[in-house]
């Protein structure tokens, strides 16, 4: 089957607009950070971006019908890694989520598991036959996202736990779930968060961790502490104006972590409305460019496994933009292929890997 596989099948229109946010994200990056502690950050950036492409190319070239068989291995192994996070990972800032490894870098295992659960979801519904989706294929499906996302949230990491979540979604949704699934899944759902918020003996969530998920409704009640990030970002925003202004939040420090999961608003600040706008739809052509990838997948685990890329993509940008304009939670997830770090850079440039491997055998009987 390789003989028949050519990089002139490789979407390089994809790549070209990929790269292009990457290199907004860097541009971001540098003037952020440029007088503060993370000075020069951005050049570790463009090393995780060199590393992202050369691996996108290296797992374009696996036939992802072969990583699908051995999927069961990959889902074991993920699952291990995850316990041996609780086990034996490095504590910072309350949680374990790191890994040491030998040189002084960290890894997060928490992010390529995203990965691991596409492969597992596009195997599990592709292998299925049925129209629609049984109770017992439902729950068979929640399973295999549920067991790696409890063991996130116990690190905890209450964002890459919910970044699982769409994975499954779009799976049932593609695989055919019927209405009164969907109507459960609401339920279940509205009930869980009543209780995780308004049941003192339920000790899902921290304390923090509530504050977070609560503060963005009024910032104002508590500007100094739980709602400090939010209204920061929205002071940010809102400042830029429609052409941008001098970044004077950015630049003094006032707006938080700006270089990772409120590098939109850094943006938004610098380059104002029109700028937010063009980073808006480069993500969008991204979007749409990956929905026609997985229209003309080869079969049905491509169409599954491009199609959970777009899911991930979609929720992470969904969140961190909502989050940053103050409509959703501050939950800590970055904006992808833009904000800084080397765990989520690679995910994404993986996930594209995947994504081109299915592209590049459209054509392949």
């Amino acid at each position: 089957m390789s003989r028949y596989v050519s990089f002139r099948d490789f979407d390089w229109v994809l790549l070209g607009f990929v790269l292009l946010i990457c290199g907004m994200g860097v541009w971001e990056i540098r003037s952020a950070t440029m007088h503060t502690k993370f000075a020069g950050a951005q050049v570790k950036q463009l090393y995780w971006i060199a590393a992202g492409v050369g691996l996108m190319f290296l797992i374009s070239l696996i036939n992802y019908q072969a990583l699908l068989e051995r999927v069961y291995w990959f889902y074991i192994a993920a699952v291990t890694s995850l316990v041996a996070v609780l086990i034996f990972g490095t504590k910072a800032l309350g949680a374990k989520r790191w890994i040491k490894m030998p040189g002084g870098n960290h890894f997060q295992p928490s992010e390529w598991v995203k990965l691991i659960l596409i492969l597992a979801i596009a195997k599990y519904f592709a292998d299925m036959r049925q129209r629609e989706l049984s109770w017992s294929d439902f729950f068979k499906a929640g399973a295999i996202v549920g067991v790696p996302m409890l063991l996130v949230l116990k690190q905890p990491d209450l964002g890459t736990a919910l970044t699982y979540l769409p994975i499954a979604a779009m799976g049932m949704f593609l695989g055919g779930m019927q209405w009164k699934q969907g109507l459960a899944v609401v339920l279940v759902a509205v009930i869980g968060i009543g209780v995780v918020f308004y049941v003192p003996q339920v000790h899902v969530l921290k304390s923090y961790q509530k504050q977070r998920l609560t503060s963005y409704q009024d910032p104002d009640a508590d500007p100094q502490g739980a709602g400090y990030q939010v209204k920061q970002s929205m002071i940010a925003v809102g400042s830029g104006g429609l052409w941008g202004g001098k970044g004077s939040q950015t630049h003094g420090a006032f707006l938080p972590v700006p270089q990772t999961d409120f590098i939109f608003a850094a943006f938004s600040e610098e380059h104002g409305f029109v700028g937010a706008l063009a980073v808006l739809l480069l993500y969008f052509i991204v979007l749409m460019r990956l929905t026609q990838n997985a229209q003309t997948a080869p079969d049905r685990a491509g169409t599954f496994l491009v199609m959970g890329v777009v899911a991930v993509l979609s929720f992470h940008i969904l969140v961190n933009v909502g989050m940053v304009v103050g409509f959703m939670p501050v939950t800590g997830i970055p904006l992808p292929l833009m904000s800084y770090g080397g765990s989520s850079v690679l995910f994404m440039f993986l996930a594209l890997g995947m994504v081109m491997n299915v592209r590049m055998r459209r054509f392949v009987n």
